[in-house]
């Protein structure tokens, strides 16, 4: 995976939008929420970095990152062993300039010495709430082909429901935008409007030397959110360019919405548009292959290795080590690692965190629009 990109450096912001899904991160961060039975949401965007060569990765990080240092590790299943660059962690209180910051602004304010010392010319930032399969050498591209200041990625989408519901304040801003000969014209925040949007994906690239004298003047004047508060006032000075993204995207928006976009990876269509490109890498587990024991039916599961299947499975994402025993039913539902659910148990339209027991017999269900949740490490 040797392909360096020595323009670029990266920015990711795990905990960015973890207010969407209280539930998922009560032990953990967006970026670690476990999605398509064996990643994480990071994956998808570390894994996209690296194989565009962008080789010097930095965490921004606030609170509750615990399982996502165990999970990256040194990096080096993204090759990101580096002696220059590679993998960067910085939480809160690392020097005496950093604090528990909220938007990107303070929290670029807090490695601006950081970002001085740095060679690379742009800059890529991006959260963790999108799941895509992205080239960003193609927006890099594209950013210097338009003698843009700032490139934004965006996608075409319905505007979910439940993002409607969900944007106030405490739960962070979602972006749409108007564009006119590929230049962002107007920017709206938390915007009302039904039918198809142009919906930032909160990937964006910009100039490293310009991204500090932004950060440095937003800072003082105590603005904390980086598309609001630096760059919408700017549109008319800055080139601001939309970059439009036409590949498979899975956005996660509350717990409805990360139930239905695992679900929609039980599609093959689904499948191949998100997993045919580049590959996408995760933290290393040896473990035996899933065994399915003698009266199993499985129909239409993605199930990670290390399971043992007795009972019925049917539309289901299953993670590492989960345990279906005989005569258990279990439909519709995302069960995370190391789950159990023991005999004659009846369960529908569920999602089961780390090492949940669905207990012997039990009648488990939720519905379509409401599945249930079952905390880590309960017994139900």
């Amino acid at each position: 995976m040797m392909n360096t990109n020595r323009s670029a450096l990266g920015i990711i912001f795990p905990n960015s939008y973890d207010a969407l899904v209280p539930d998922l991160v009560n032990v953990r961060l967006m970026a670690s929420i476990p999605f398509a039975s064996r990643y994480r949401l990071i994956d998808f965007i570390l894994s996209s970095m690296a194989n565009c060569g962008i080789d010097n990765i930095s965490m921004m990080v606030s609170n509750n990152y615990h399982s996502l240092m165990d999970h990256l590790g040194s990096g080096r299943e993204w090759d990101l062993v580096r002696k220059n660059g590679g993998l960067n962690i910085f939480p809160p209180f690392a020097d005496k300039t950093n604090k528990p910051y909220v938007g990107r602004v303070g929290a670029l304010a807090g490695i601006l010495d950081f970002l001085r010392s740095q060679k690379e010319k742009y800059v890529v930032l991006s959260d963790t709430n999108v799941v895509v399969n992205f080239d960003f050498k193609a927006m890099i591209k594209a950013h210097v082909a338009n003698g843009a200041d700032v490139t934004i990625a965006y996608n075409e989408q319905e505007f979910p429901e439940s993002i409607k519901k969900s944007t106030t304040n405490d739960k962070g801003f979602y972006y749409t935008f108007d564009i006119e000969d590929g230049r962002v014209t107007k920017m709206f925040v938390n915007s009302r409007e039904s039918g198809v949007q142009k919906f930032s994906m909160n990937i964006t690239v910009i100039g490293r030397e310009l991204l500090i004298d932004l950060i440095e003047k937003a800072y003082v004047h105590g603005e904390e959110y980086f598309e609001r508060d630096v760059l919408l006032p700017q549109l008319s000075r800055l080139n601001v360019q939309g970059y439009k993204y036409e590949g498979y995207v899975a956005r996660i928006s509350d717990i409805k919405s990360y139930f239905d976009e695992n679900m929609r990876l039980l599609d093959d269509y689904n499948l191949d548009a998100l997993f045919s490109g580049a590959p996408i890498y995760t933290k290393i587990r040896d473990d035996n292959p899933t065994r399915y024991i003698e009266g199993a039916k499985v129909e239409n599961a993605m199930v990670a290795d290390g399971c043992v299947i007795e009972g019925e499975v049917e539309n289901c994402v299953l993670f590492r080590g989960v345990k279906i025993a005989k005569g258990a039913k279990v439909k519709n539902c995302i069960l995370m690692q190391g789950t159990v659910v023991e005999s004659g148990a009846d369960v529908e339209f569920v999602i089961a965190d780390k090492d949940v027991t669905v207990s012997a017999g039990k009648e488990l269900k939720g519905t379509d629009t409401y599945p249930v949740y079952i905390a880590k490490r309960h017994r139900v």
